[in-house]
């Protein structure tokens, strides 16, 4: 009787310390994710909050037959087919020069990873005036050499990449300090064995290196994905979309069926096919880890 007091008032001073906790998790997050899920099935405009029309299934349907919704997801995956594959390349190359060496090393690890924290709307005002056809930079180095830049931001074929190398750019000092972490937590001991039996610098790379680097990369490619299935700030602020629909991604469907149509229940439903496809992609990849992760 004496114990289950005990452990009864120890249990009742952990809810109390962690209500303020559950709360907030309850009215911020799990009360609005319900209510959104609620939402797929009415039409709601926010500016009438009072009048809700049950569709049933719908806005499912209106969803299925949606050019603007699969043309958007076919940028999504093109941006995230260019991103993924170009910010873990450079992110792991930056990573293993930083791990060296190098005079003024904690100066170059701090300028690669100002851009993480630098705000979006800067990031994609800067590069905006970087990628202009007539006055940026890009375009003066490529005459440098000869070549007529495209225009970028005003071409159907060219906005998208300029997305992602911008995109890249941003995020490339988040994964080297993902992929630095991990290079520093491998123990030298199998390099010194390697050496001693006359390996060389790429065999160790190949054969300790990213093998035992392999966790990290697997942390850094699933953060990576979800990141890249929400894009949204560089193409509303670079391209609103544009031109002629060729950057129009998931996020910005939901904002403009959101804020401009008032389709808040439609919102919602593309919302949670979102969120589907996120969730369905992370469970693909954690099944698949089995295959390439290396865990000590």
């Amino acid at each position: 009787m004496v114990n289950y007091n005990k452990n009864l008032q120890k249990n009742l001073w952990a809810g109390f310390f962690l209500f303020p906790s559950l709360a907030g998790l309850l009215i911020f997050m799990i009360v609005p994710m319900i209510a959104s899920l609620a939402l797929t099935f009415y039409e709601w405009d926010p500016l009438i909050p009072t009048r809700f029309h049950f569709l049933g299934l719908q806005n499912y349907q209106t969803l299925v037959k949606d050019a603007n919704f699969w043309a958007a997801l076919r940028h999504t995956l093109y941006f995230i087919a260019g991103y993924i594959p170009l910010v873990m390349a450079s992110g792991l190359g930056v990573a293993l020069l930083m791990n060296q060496k190098l005079a003024g090393r904690t100066f170059f690890r701090g300028a690669f990873f100002m851009p993480v924290i630098s705000a979006w709307v800067a990031v994609a005002l800067m590069w905006s005036w970087i990628f202009n056809p007539k006055f940026g930079i890009v375009n003066y180095l490529l005459s440098l050499v000869g070549i007529t830049g495209p225009a970028w931001l005003f071409d159907p074929n060219w906005a998208m990449p300029a997305i992602i190398l911008t995109s890249v750019w941003k995020d490339t000092g988040f994964i080297m300090v993902l992929f630095l972490t991990g290079l520093q937590s491998i123990p030298q001991e199998y390099y010194e064995a390697a050496s001693i039996d006359g390996a060389r610098a790429w065999p160790k790379l190949l054969h300790i290196t990213l093998p035992l680097l392999s966790p990290t990369a697997f942390f850094a490619l699933i953060i990576s994905l979800i990141n890249s299935f929400q894009v949204f700030d560089q193409v509303w602020v670079m391209t609103q979309g544009g031109p002629a629909g060729a950057t129009t991604v998931l996020v910005e469907q939901i904002v403009n069926n959101s804020f401009r149509y008032g389709r808040m229940g439609y919102a919602a439903t593309l919302s949670w096919v979102l969120f589907l496809i996120v969730f369905l992609v992370t469970v693909v990849q954690a099944r698949l880890q089995k295959n390439w992760v290396t865990y000590e």
